[in-house]
């Protein structure tokens, strides 16, 4: 997951009726259907205990947030980290590229702003669970951190993940203190720069401002960086929040990011130790090689099935 801005969308609303068609291109693709199990009232996310949910950045191609819900609803993807420019748009936000008038809308956002977007989840048969708010040391300000865990707490999730940098966890740590909320860091694979979330070291650097400060391990980056995914998540499984899945090559191979099955990264060790280990760590997809978001979320989804098969 990149910060910054989100690329350009591709799909639009009038597209959504190729969402109908998640299942019969899933089935000539060999995948099985999604299982229409329930849990707490909606679609259950648990594959043999191991529960495996979704960041709504995989559907970033699709350019209607509402879209977006429904799509992962056919999937049957029953839990969400969610993206703050689709809660956002959810809400009715003005589109970001009217940043004045986005700027002025967040100012008067309240609880009567989010709660709906927390029903149309619930609706859904979705577990909200996450919050995706990224954070930039050289662009925020106070005011627009503390704007993520208002957004945050009216939706009711008491957990948020950011791509950010390790300079960025002093200035969050009080607000993470304040609302009692967690904030996990995600890592990338950028070595480059001392500031960036990438070592096991810069993972420790953020953990140490606060008690709130956890870990969001996107195993993808972590193995494209040169390190062991199933060692660091034997070893600091106590403040890793979640996952992200993905698929890339070992630095050796060039890193890249390729579709499952393809690369380096220990995807099905990772979701076999979560299984072992009965952990309550929910196993996010992040959709990011190429190709097209209605056929290979439901391959991706459905190679962890296989994963956790036996």
């Amino acid at each position: 997951m990149p910060n910054g801005p989100q690329p350009s969308a591709r799909l639009t609303r009038r597209e959504f009726t190729r969402a109908a068609l998640v299942g019969p291109a899933a089935a000539a693709l060999g995948i099985a259907a999604a299982p229409a199990a329930v849990w707490a009232g909606g679609i259950d996310p648990r594959i043999n205990g191991v529960q495996v949910g979704a960041i709504s950045y995989s559907f970033r191609a699709i350019a209607d947030a509402d879209v977006i819900l429904r799509t992962m609803a056919t999937m049957g993807i029953g839990l969400v980290e969610l993206m703050s420019n689709h809660a956002e748009a959810l809400a009715g936000a003005p589109p970001a590229r009217d940043a004045e008038a986005l700027r002025s809308w967040r100012t008067k956002t309240s609880a009567d702003t989010w709660r709906p977007v927390r029903k149309r989840f619930d609706d859904a048969g979705i577990t909200l669970r996450l919050l995706c708010y990224n954070m930039n040391v050289k662009t925020f300000s106070d005011a627009d951190i503390e704007y993520g865990f208002t957004m945050a707490k009216e939706l009711g999730v008491n957990l948020i993940s950011t791509s950010t940098q390790v300079s960025m966890a002093r200035r969050v740590a009080p607000f993470a203190e304040r609302y009692r909320t967690t904030v996990a860091y995600h890592g990338h694979a950028n070595l480059s720069d001392p500031d960036e979330v990438a070592t096991p070291q810069s993972f420790a650097a953020c953990l140490a401002h606060s008690r709130y400060h956890a870990i969001n391990l996107d195993i993808g980056h972590f193995t494209a960086a040169g390190f062991d995914a199933v060692a660091f998540l034997r070893q600091h499984h106590d403040r890793i929040t979640h996952l992200h899945l993905k698929d890339r090559r070992s630095p050796a191979n060039g890193g890249a990011n390729v579709p499952w099955g393809q690369g380096e990264t220990p995807i099905k060790a990772v979701l076999q130790l979560l299984k072992r280990e009965r952990w309550d760590m929910p196993a996010n997809i992040e959709f990011e090689y190429p190709g097209d978001p209605l056929v290979e979320v439901p391959r991706c989804l459905q190679y962890c099935r296989d994963a956790l098969s036996s």
